[in-house]
């Protein structure tokens, strides 16, 4: 899995981890916060939260035009100095006048304009240290590392964004509203790391961050393309782009409509096994065990053998020392159901990478397109469960007035739990894959714009979460997941009945 990777993927990723930290943190309570701050109703909140989303998925088609002009490890550079500035403003409690809003607002531009320079660049930089066929055929094993880590850091943002809340306001007699300020100071601070570790390490990939003598090779390769090839390129990319915009549109609920369903219908205790997942330092253990054991299986020395062997032993005998320990419940936030989707990342990465591993050397691997198809398949199937699990539930509007009243009844965290699991297989095939498919498709001289494309596609999905916010009222739960469901259906047929134009663009690479 890491076996052979340039040096210079481990710097990127480990930089954006940090980033995505901050990014994720402030996520994770943006939506809450709007609710509790400012007394916006859900579809108030749930059109700012997309707007913000779609802003930041937006930007990067600017930044990566940019790039493909004036270099991208600039861009890189300016890109998340804009968003530190943005963090930073968003860090005061400005109360929840109209002066707090018009500043919350411009930090979320600072922040979008920022990440557009930022995001979608850094990738491309991973994706041109495998342009060098010395490490051409570990590009998709690559992204999956890189997308783990982003995960990583998406992990624990949950939880940072929660305790450091609380503390604030236990500590420090901070209120609830000025408390959340906080959360989203955490995120400066993880900028500073991530640029920290971008020039400490920037020798080991400076050859990809391009300039003018990059640009006068991608010139030169651009060249050995036909008028043909580009446009057939461009447009293969262009399907990909218009099926994951309803991915998107749809995964990216968990911030918004299943995050108020956390809030809302989910019991807000749990207790025995239950209880340990909403740990993430256990969910930590649980991740180095399954890495234990992998590396129990491809370790080349027994040795390495061993000292897995001795890992995943005492990872064993830690976790069940913290069982026995459990007494009582602990409370469940609505924010934390966020860890789950990074958790299952990394821990199921290296399964996926095992099972396309195995398919490969078999020959059968499927193609980038084909994967991306059964990401969608595999998401209706989450949304599946979200709605069996919420028959007979009351309607948002019903709920908040049964629970005011207190007889409320609410479900199991276990709903939640099990999507959250089912929409990271989706994403496994769809994203990394996704990423990697552009990078090697991509038409080199527009490599920047190209890849700021995928971003404008996940943009629009963004905007689109919205619709969850507006359904969430007087319309029955399972109505709204249905809808997702449909969604991902159609898209997956579209993109099953383009297959072969795809999968003749990838080949011809």
């Amino acid at each position: 899995m890491f076996k052979g990777q340039p040096k210079g993927l481990y710097a990127l990723a480990l930089a954006n981890t940090g980033e995505r930290f901050g990014y994720y943190t402030m996520l994770a309570v943006f939506a809450l916060f709007l609710r509790a701050n400012f007394g916006l109703d859900a579809g108030v909140a749930g059109a700012i939260y997309s707007s913000f989303l779609g802003l930041v998925y937006f930007m990067p088609l600017i930044g990566g035009i940019m790039a493909d002009k004036f270099g991208f490890g600039k861009m890189v550079t300016i890109g998340i100095s804009i968003m530190f500035a943005g963090y930073l403003l968003l860090s005061f409690p400005l109360g929840s006048n109209t002066i707090a809003m018009v500043c919350m607002l411009g930090a979320l531009l600072f922040i979008s304009v920022g990440t557009g320079l930022f995001k979608g660049n850094l990738q491309v930089m991973v994706g041109n240290l495998y342009d060098d066929p010395k490490y051409a055929d570990k590009r998709d094993s690559a992204f999956s590392i890189f997308y783990m880590a982003i995960n990583i850091g998406a992990l624990f943002a949950p939880t940072a964004a929660v305790k450091i809340k609380e503390w604030a306001e236990q500590s420090l007699g901070f209120a609830s509203n000025d408390a959340y300020h906080f959360s989203f100071a955490v995120a400066c601070i993880a900028l500073i790391l991530s640029m920290g570790v971008y020039y400490i390490f920037r020798p080991t990939f400076r050859h990809v961050e391009g300039g003018a003598k990059a640009k006068g090779a991608a010139q030169k390769i651009e060249d050995n393309l036909s008028p043909a090839e580009t446009r057939t390129r461009v447009i293969a990319l262009c399907l990909v782009f218009a099926v994951v915009i309803f991915f998107w549109m749809a995964f990216h609920q968990n911030g918004l409509t299943l995050t108020y369903f956390a809030n809302e219908y989910t019991q807000t205790s749990s207790e025995g096994l239950q209880s340990m997942f909403f740990d993430v330092w256990n969910l930590a253990l649980i991740i180095i065990g399954v890495y234990a054991v992998f590396a129990l299986f491809q370790s080349e020395t027994s040795k390495g053998k061993t000292i897995a062997g001795v890992l995943f032993a005492c990872v064993v005998a830690f976790l069940w020392y913290r069982y026995t320990q459990l007494t009582g419940s602990v409370v469940v936030s609505a924010p934390i159901f966020q860890q789950f989707n990074p958790f299952y990342v990394v821990a199921l990465t290296p399964v996926s990478m095992a099972i396309f591993g195995a398919l490969a050397k078999r020959g059968k691997e499927p193609s980038a397109p084909r994967k991306i198809a059964y990401g969608m398949l595999v998401a209706s199937i989450g949304f599946a469960i979200m709605a069996f699990g919420s028959l007979g539930l009351l309607t948002p509007d019903q709920q908040k007035i049964a629970t005011e009243a207190g007889d409320a009844s609410f479900v199991s965290a276990n709903w939640l739990i099990s999507t959250y699991l089912v929409l990271t297989f989706a994403e496994l095939l769809l994203s990394p894959m996704g990423i990697s498919f552009v990078s090697k498709v991509a038409p080199p001289k527009l490599k920047g714009m190209m890849m700021g494309c995928w971003f404008v596609a996940t943009a629009i999905g963004n905007v689109l979460v919205s619709v969850g916010g507006f359904l969430w009222g007087n319309i029955p739960l399972w109505i709204v997941w249905s809808v997702f469901i449909v969604l991902c259906l159609i898209s997956a047929l579209f993109i099953f009945s383009l297959m072969k134009k795809l999968e003749k663009a990838t080949n011809a690479c």
